[in-house]
């Protein structure tokens, strides 16, 4: 039995070997073929504290994509004030929150994000809290968040954006297989 154990063992690490694991690029690569559509979505947790949220028409449009960078504003009713912007750094992928007044001006809680920490699938990202975010979470009271994990989901023809922490599980859902029109462009864009 451990002859046909060990004569199994190259087979299996030829079928895992790196050149065919999925990487952050190939999520990269598969947001940028969405590049200039945009898509409605709707709050698929079921938290009470996301009722504001869930009764609002969510849009997203990935609207600007660069060979390292992808911009997706996060309309959510008439509110255009945030946008997701996902860069690719090496072999990782770094999710930051734009937030933004309607004048342009950037809100006090801003920038925040993370950078993933290794491959997951080549449809899902996980993004954990960085020392930026916790020390501006920290500074603005919101100290509950420090703990935030995002994650960005592609698959199935869907596209799910969630919030996880203790205590905590947001999640917005944005059907891919029909494109709507292009919103207005999110506050503070030139």
């Amino acid at each position: 039995m451990q002859k046909v154990w060990l004569a199994a063992l190259p087979v299996a690490l030829v079928a895992c070997s790196p050149a065919e694991q999925p990487t952050e690029s190939t999520l990269f690569a598969s947001l940028s073929e969405l590049c200039g559509q945009a898509f409605e979505g709707r709050v698929v947790s079921d938290d009470p504290r996301d009722a504001d949220w869930a009764a609002e028409t969510l849009v997203m449009h990935v609207r600007t994509c660069t060979e390292d960078q992808i911009r997706i504003p996060l309309h959510v009713g008439d509110d255009r004030s945030r946008t997701w912007v996902i860069t690719r750094m090496g072999d990782r992928l770094e999710l930051k929150h734009d937030h933004r007044h309607e004048d342009g001006s950037e809100d006090v809680v801003t920038q925040y994000g993370g950078t993933t920490h290794s491959v997951l699938t080549a449809s899902r990202a996980e993004f954990p809290a960085d020392p930026f975010s916790r020390t501006l979470f920290d500074r603005e009271g919101i100290a509950v968040s420090m703990s935030n994990v995002w994650s960005i989901t592609l698959e199935d023809g869907r596209f799910t954006y969630a919030l996880d922490r203790p205590d905590r599980h947001f999640a917005a859902e944005f059907d891919l297989t029909e494109p709507v029109d292009a919103p207005p462009p999110p506050w503070g864009s030139q």
